[in-house]
């Protein structure tokens, strides 16, 4: 069947906003990191690859930026991916109460972010947060401390907010992603005297291997793009103990405007994802991953 050229017409709206929006801010941020630019002067130099070196070689707060960030990756997609996939088998059935409980745990995702890190500061705070006084009326009151303001953890307790936060929207991906395996795969699993955890790792995870590819590269974008989080929680406090990427570059940028490295960090920043999330897809859909 010939295709008219003229259907080709239909792409430019989308290709023009494309450029506008995504491609040009790309090439901007390549170009300015380059450079020695302020944000606001109207002129600048260059300077080749000089903030590609500082920050990997002399910028001690970028390289921890970077460590606080892979520590916040790490625990938020293995608890988040695990608790959604948990939730997600407990719920695959489209019964009354399942679908109540899917909604339940799928409200805190259309709150803003905002909101969530003004109610958990308040569940953290060590004088009258919630979650001391709930240590303290089970015995537990030798583990009340200042979530957010030891250095040590408070990381992984804005963590466990992003999984609380975003738990429940990758519990419906996985809900989905069940509901597209066929019973008579159960059946056979069934018949042949397949235990649970037998069917669930020959017959569940690999078929559900779509649905998880989505889920963890989704989470990791998340992570790594937490800022709305992390800084109206902590603001990279203490001590840089919750500064993460993107919060450094709003703190290189619009705090010292030092645009033009801000820009190298953004680059770096944007191979990071790049990287990370091309290796999950290769190793979750080849199927090198054993199951």
């Amino acid at each position: 069947m010939k295709v008219s050229k003229s259907i080709y017409l239909f792409f430019i709206p989308g290709a023009i906003l494309y450029a506008i929006f995504f491609l040009y801010p790309a090439l901007s941020a390549f170009y300015y990191s380059v450079t020695n630019w302020d944000g606001i002067s109207p002129s600048y130099a260059f300077v080749g690859f000089e903030n590609y070196v500082r920050a990997f070689t002399g910028d001690s707060i970028f390289m921890k930026a970077i460590g606080n960030n892979l520590k916040f990756l790490l625990f938020v997609v293995v608890f988040q991916t695990i608790v959604a996939l948990v939730f997600a088998m407990i719920l695959r059935k489209n019964s009354k109460i399942n679908v109540f409980w899917r909604a339940l745990f799928f409200f805190p995702t259309i709150l803003s972010s905002v909101s969530v890190a003004f109610v958990w500061s308040f569940i953290y705070d060590p004088n009258l947060g919630l979650l001391n006084a709930g240590l303290e009326a089970v015995g537990l009151g030798q583990l009340q401390q200042g979530w957010l303001g030891d250095e040590s953890a408070a990381i992984f307790a804005l963590a466990f907010t992003q999984v609380w936060f975003h738990a429940g929207q990758m519990l419906i991906i996985f809900v989905a992603g069940l509901h597209a395996i066929p019973n008579d795969l159960y059946e056979v699993a069934n018949i042949e005297g397949a235990t649970r955890w037998q069917t669930f790792r020959k017959v569940t995870w690999p078929l559900l291997a779509p649905s998880a590819t989505i889920v963890i590269a989704y989470t990791t974008i998340q992570s790594f793009k937490a800022f709305d989080l992390v800084f109206a929680m902590t603001r990279g406090g203490p001590n840089y103990s919750t500064e993460i990427i993107a919060t450094y570059i709003y703190e290189v940028g619009f705090r010292s405007y030092s645009f033009g490295y801000a820009s190298a960090i953004s680059v770096i920043f944007m191979a990071i994802i790049a990287l990370i999330t091309f290796l999950q897809f290769k190793a979750l859909r080849s199927g090198r991953v054993n199951y």
